[in-house]
């Protein structure tokens, strides 16, 4: 399973938004269960989505600015960027054909 890479406030702008492709963060703590339970979904998925997709993920306790500008209540939030601009937000944990036909809608 790929390693995803960590974001932080100071580099979401750089990793994220001016990104050329399409963007995967998932919004996660050490403490959410359910932020463990998906970070290998997207392990997986980070993996036959690669060239395709870039994913990365952010600690919201770590990082409190850009989850708070996205507006992100609870976690996991899996947010998916395409050309700069916010697609689709998964909240919570969802089965990984779930996320991976939802990042396929985001990218079409």
């Amino acid at each position: 399973m790929a390693d995803v890479p960590e974001v932080t406030d100071a580099t979401f702008e750089g990793d994220v938004i001016k990104n050329e492709l399409p963007t995967l963060v998932d919004f996660w703590a050490p403490w959410c269960g359910p932020c463990r339970m998906v970070a290998p979904i997207v392990g997986e998925l980070s993996e036959e989505f690669a060239g395709k997709v870039n994913f990365v993920k952010m600690n919201t306790d770590e990082n409190p600015q850009v989850p708070t500008k996205f507006g992100i209540r609870s976690i996991p939030s899996l947010l998916i960027f395409k050309n700069g601009e916010l697609k689709d937000t998964v909240v919570g944990y969802r089965p990984k054909n779930d996320i991976k036909k939802r990042i396929e809608e985001a990218l079409a």
